[in-house]
């Protein structure tokens, strides 16, 4: 068990956390603009434009998320290694 005064993450860059904020940003506002896709043509399949545009944002939101938890991840990782190696480097005479 570690002691209250050893970090268990080291500071945080902001990039990582800005980008994954955009793309999520971006999964949710867009499709959120209807005017913007609320029209019948051009039709894929038969289907009309305001109901295949709506499915094709599925896969698109899910690589978004996708991309933002491996970016946060990464940089948890990164943190995590980090502390660990400052705790190892100060517990050495």
């Amino acid at each position: 068990m570690s002691s209250p005064d050893v970090p268990t993450r080291a500071p945080a860059r902001y990039g990582p956390y800005i980008i994954s904020g955009i793309l999520l940003a971006i999964a949710v506002v867009v499709p959120l603009f209807v005017p913007a896709y609320s029209v019948d043509e051009p039709r894929l399949g038969g289907m009309p434009f305001f109901y295949w545009y709506q499915m094709s944002w599925i896969p698109v939101t899910a690589c978004l998320v996708g991309i933002s938890y491996w970016l946060v991840s990464k940089e948890d990782r990164r943190r995590r290694e980090s502390a660990r190696g400052m705790t190892t480097a100060e517990g050495e005479p």
